[in-house]
């Protein structure tokens, strides 16, 4: 467990100390993967690949891709759903943008939020222009996993208004550092260009949320890749960067009385904190994965919703205050507000999938869906609170008590109150129905019908499954190609600066 907290200049604090020191140990460590890991690694890149087909032509995504598309090379990286070879750090903001663009890929929530499936796009992108092996691949995810996921469980970056994605950059840096087999040195001043350069505030998931939601955590991956670049020409960042006297602890997070607790793995210890996250069935922020499989079982007991007067969700502080009526945002109830906002509204949320008794990542976001007269009427019926047993349960360490659901009051025009819960998502590991390989292959292969062809989707899951056996030049044939006539369906997007 590695303490850390702000200091002076003029402080005893040597190198050896600083959290990215640290960070550049444990990116060092020559400990194996094990089997448990590596497993895991491969089906998360069969679950970016799902979410990815899924969200080929969406606009966000094609713009993304096009950008990408204008800087060719003859030795680079793949760009999702197209042959040829892009510029390395293009190459991952495209695919990046295309992983996210949904909210429907994995997830990991305690102190803070993150996506470490986030990770994965410059990761395989720097693999792909350096010709490294997929054993390589493998250990770099496992560290890239292991610093993000270690840092979101020791600091909270909501509670000072800094977006999740400034805990990604470091892990990108270190993951890349792990993958080429790096020096510590070369590492630690990576990992402080790439916080240095990725932190932002909250304000891309607060009111009415844009397209950007998707484009950050690309862009905390390609600065990470220029960042590896630099350090690796012996260029250096500022140090330290957490605990300097004008660092982010300092001025960005809790101050100088601040002490954070930072988990991390000794000398030796297998790297496995990816087995801690888990992926979405749903479409939707994490935080709403278990409300809506809460909905689909209460719509039975409820029957006619028209009888509904009133329900609130009794769930934790950040459900509450991120995607519920805590957050103060009118734009949460709007019919004509974006889909990013949409996704993060629980109310609206909870109300299609009492309705609809399922959830789809394009129809239930539909303009025609919200706007819907039944749906805004009982949309609006819909409030939550915070109760703080859930929100002890949000942040509890033990992964039994973990909990991201809610209570669900539900009162009738009669006076008659329904009530139920839910702790974790059907799909979560302790779920009704936890994912497995055989799951995660099913998402891929439905999100990616009339996308990709069959023969290009068994194609890409043989590769996946033989990744280990890879050697250097062959990580390209985890580029998935995606049929023609899809893409042709893309919007038109304006020029910009790169044709």
């Amino acid at each position: 467990m590695h303490e850390l907290r702000a200091r002076r200049s003029a402080d005893d604090f040597p190198r050896s100390e600083h959290l990215a020191a640290k960070i550049a140990a444990v990116a060092t460590d020559p400990v194996a993967v094990d089997p448990e890991t590596a497993e895991m690694v491969r089906n998360r890149i069969i679950d970016n690949a799902a979410v990815s087909a899924a969200s080929v032509i969406r606009r966000p995504v094609t713009v993304a891709r096009e950008q990408a598309l204008a800087h060719p090379v003859k030795r680079g990286a793949r760009v999702f759903g197209v042959p040829g070879t892009y510029s390395t750090e293009w190459a991952a903001w495209a695919n990046g943008v295309a992983v996210r663009e949904l909210d429907f890929h994995d997830t990991f929530l305690a102190a803070d939020y993150s996506h470490p499936g986030d990770n994965i796009p410059p990761l395989v992108a720097v693999a792909q222009q350096l010709d490294v092996r997929g054993t390589d691949l493998i250990r770099g995810l496992a560290t890239a996993y292991e610093i993000q996921i270690d840092l979101v469980k020791g600091i909270c970056l909501h509670e000072h208004k800094i977006d999740h994605v400034a805990h990604l950059g470091p892990s990108v840096a270190a993951g890349v550092g792990t993958m080429l087999r790096l020096d510590a040195d070369t590492i630690y001043q990576a990992v402080g260009q790439a916080l240095h350069l990725t932190t932002a505030t909250r304000q891309s998931r607060k009111g009415l949320i844009s397209s950007w939601k998707a484009f950050a955590p690309a862009f905390a991956g390609k600065i990470a890749i220029e960042a590896v670049d630099r350090a690796m020409r012996g260029e250096g960042s500022p140090a330290p960067i957490w605990e300097g006297e004008d660092g982010v602890i300092a001025w960005l997070l809790g101050g100088t009385e601040r002490t954070y607790r930072v988990p991390l793995p000794e000398a030796g210890e297998p790297k496995r904190a990816i087995l801690d996250s888990y992926t979405k069935e749903h479409s939707a922020e994490y935080q709403s994965q278990a409300p809506i499989d809460l909905a689909r079982r209460l719509r039975e007991r409820i029957g006619d919703l028209d009888q509904v007067a009133t329900i609130v969700l009794h769930t934790s502080h950040h459900t509450h205050n991120v995607i519920g009526t805590g957050s103060g945002d009118p734009q949460k109830f709007d019919p004509d507000a974006s889909r990013e906002t949409l996704d993060h509204s629980l109310p609206y949320i909870f109300a299609v999938a009492l309705q609809d008794g399922s959830w789809h990542h394009e129809r239930s976001y539909a303009p025609e869906r919200a706007h819907r007269a039944d749906t805004v009427e009982l949309w609006h019926k819909i409030s939550t609170v915070e109760d703080p047993e859930w929100t002890r349960r949000y942040h509890s360490n033990d992964p039994v008590e973990k909990a991201f659901g809610a209570r669900a009051e539900v009162t009738l025009k009669s006076g008659e109150v329904i009530t139920d819960e839910l702790a974790v998502a059907d799909a979560h590991p302790l779920g009704a129905r936890p994912f497995a390989r055989d799951q995660y292959v099913r998402k891929f292969t439905e999100l990616a019908d009339d996308v990709v062809e069959p023969a290009e989707q068994q194609r890409f899951l043989s590769t996946v499954d033989s990744l280990a056996d890879l050697k250097g030049g062959a990580l390209g044939a985890l580029n998935v190609v995606v049929d023609p006539r899809v893409l042709d369906k893309a919007p038109v997007t304006a020029s910009g600066i790169f044709r």
